[in-house]
């Protein structure tokens, strides 16, 4: 099965209410662009230069995602043009993103990254971080972004159970947020291996990319 047949397929098993995130890094323009001839028009990149330069080559009413972990260092790169920044972790970050926004009189979207699993390697913030970043006077100067929801990643693990309770502790810190930034819409939860289960728990994107695109040759 190609490209296209793939993302049919998992396109029309997908709720209506579910977007669909398709995770293009390591992969060329020309898997890409099989993908966008089928219709997908939303692309997820992990790092800044790569997602730069296919932004150069590929047409443009596709909407980029930046859903690595950003550096502030890297963000005046896709201020330009990036649709939505899912890793949003410290208002330090947001700060520079707010910063580059203005330079380009744009408002970009962007999800808080909140921390669900275990490891220690994964980034995000708390829920009482989120709470207490969101009532903050800084963040209310930020007239450049706009917190569209939240995103998480659950443990490396085969523990279903444990990804359904780091999945369903997102949605709740999601209900918690939306109280205070009341137009947050995005949950941004699942990949590959475990989208079924967090659309079940209430996810509204997905990032799916070896389903997609098929497995990634990272040398």
């Amino acid at each position: 099965m190609g490209i296209k047949e793939r993302l049919v397929e998992l396109k029309s098993s997908l709720p209506k209410a579910v977007t669909l995130v398709a995770v293009s890094k390591t992969k060329p323009v020309t898997d890409l662009m099989q993908a966008y001839d089928a219709g997908q028009r939303i692309f997820g990149e992990n790092k800044v230069q790569e997602m730069a330069e296919k932004y150069q080559q590929m047409p443009k009413d596709i909407q980029w995602h930046m859903i690595g972990h950003l550096q502030r260092n890297k963000v005046k790169y896709m201020a330009e043009f990036v649709e939505l920044i899912h890793g949003v972790d410290s208002l330090k970050l947001l700060t520079e993103i707010n910063k580059q926004a203005k330079k380009h009189n744009r408002v970009i979207n962007c999800l808080l990254q909140i921390k669900i699993a275990t490891e220690e390697t994964k980034f995000g913030l708390t829920k009482e971080e989120a709470i207490a970043l969101l009532h903050s006077d800084q963040f209310q100067d930020l007239k450049h972004i706009h917190i569209s929801g939240v995103m998480g990643m659950a443990s490396f693990t085969s523990e279903t159970n444990q990804i359904k309770t780091e999945f369903e502790y997102l949605k709740n810190t999601f209900d918690t947020l939306k109280k205070i930034q009341y137009e947050m819409e995005i949950i941004s939860m699942g990949m590959s291996g475990d989208y079924p289960l967090a659309i079940r728990c209430g996810s509204t994107m997905v990032r799916v990319g070896s389903h997609i695109f098929g497995a990634r040759n990272y040398n």
